[in-house]
């Protein structure tokens, strides 16, 4: 008789049901469905792939935008060097060549002075050899400064323009390479396979949902518990779930108590009124529990007992 008096009698359980919060894996882009990889009523891990869509349209464009970005560094890294080495060699010959063409004006300048001042030379053969040296340095002033101009890379803004091109293709190449990953789309995380909604070689829109997963944490307990019982149950307090064909209940831990009551007469609250007043409470299981629970399946929920 005890033991039959700790047991809760059916006046005491409410009517409540389960309930799933569904994960609807979608991808942003359109296009025909290539491969289904899961079937509906299967279990799934998270990262394991669920279906992919035809992407050669993303394909193509990743490896646009991968060879573009491969042209732009290498014009980012000759923008940066001087010119060719035999270019170089060719201007340092010719400085050279200048340098021993001065030199041999500066040797005839100077015998022509000694001429001059001798009175054997006329004073226009002296002013003929001073432009020639004047000419001479002036050809080796200008082979030095393009010799060092060769040997620089490309102006500062021009370098700066080109690595600014570079970040732009790069971004180009990592919005190229995500729209190909959108195109396949694996589980956010573990559960049920609930339903899939397109067949291979349907065309899905862009957003459309593919496939419907149900993960274990989403299944949730909804009960309506009258006015007159509200006070016996608060957030975070566990709730014992019976469902048929389970001798032991399951415990579920309330995560939601509804502020409104689901029915209010047109008239005063009477005490009569009071009663037919139910209030929405949804709880959670822990762990594995809700692995073997369907939504949709009745249960019901004995809530705790205060002692006044």
């Amino acid at each position: 008789m005890l033991l039959t008096g700790c047991q809760p009698t059916v006046s005491d359980r409410l009517q409540g049901y389960l309930e799933g919060e569904y994960v609807y894996v979608a991808c942003p882009l359109s296009g025909a469905v290539e491969g289904l990889h899961v079937a509906r009523g299967g279990q799934v891990e998270a990262d394991d792939p669920l279906f992919t869509l035809e992407s050669s349209l993303e394909r193509a464009a990743r490896d646009e935008a991968e060879r573009r970005l491969t042209q732009a560094r290498a014009t980012l890294e000759d923008a940066k060097k001087g010119k060719r080495p035999s270019e170089i060699g060719a201007l340092d010959a010719s400085l050279k060549e200048a340098q021993a063409a001065l030199e041999l004006a500066e040797k005839e300048l100077a015998r022509e002075q000694s001429l001059w001042q001798a009175g054997a030379s006329a004073q226009q053969e002296m002013d003929a050899a001073c432009s020639a040296r004047d000419q001479c340095r002036e050809r080796v002033r200008s082979l030095e400064a393009e010799l060092e101009t060769a040997r620089l890379g490309a102006r500062a803004d021009q370098v700066a323009a080109a690595e600014a091109n570079v970040r732009a293709l790069e971004a180009a190449l990592t919005q190229a390479e995500w729209s190909l990953n959108q195109k396949r789309q694996s589980a956010p995380e573990s559960g049920l396979v609930f339903d899939t909604l397109f067949r291979e070689g349907e065309w899905v829109g862009a957003g459309r949902p593919v496939v419907v997963l149900l993960p274990p944490a989403n299944i949730k307990l909804r009960v309506f518990v009258p006015e007159a019982q509200l006070a016996r149950v608060q957030l975070g307090e566990v709730v014992q779930v019976f469902m048929d064909g389970v001798r032991e209940s399951v415990p579920a831990t309330v995560n939601f108590i509804s502020p409104r009551a689901e029915y209010s007469p047109p008239m005063i609250y009477s005490r009569a009124n009071r009663e037919k007043f139910v209030y929405l409470i949804e709880a959670a299981f822990e762990g594995g529990i809700a692995v073997g629970l369907h939504p949709g399946q009745p249960v019901e929920v004995v809530l705790p007992v205060r002692h006044p």
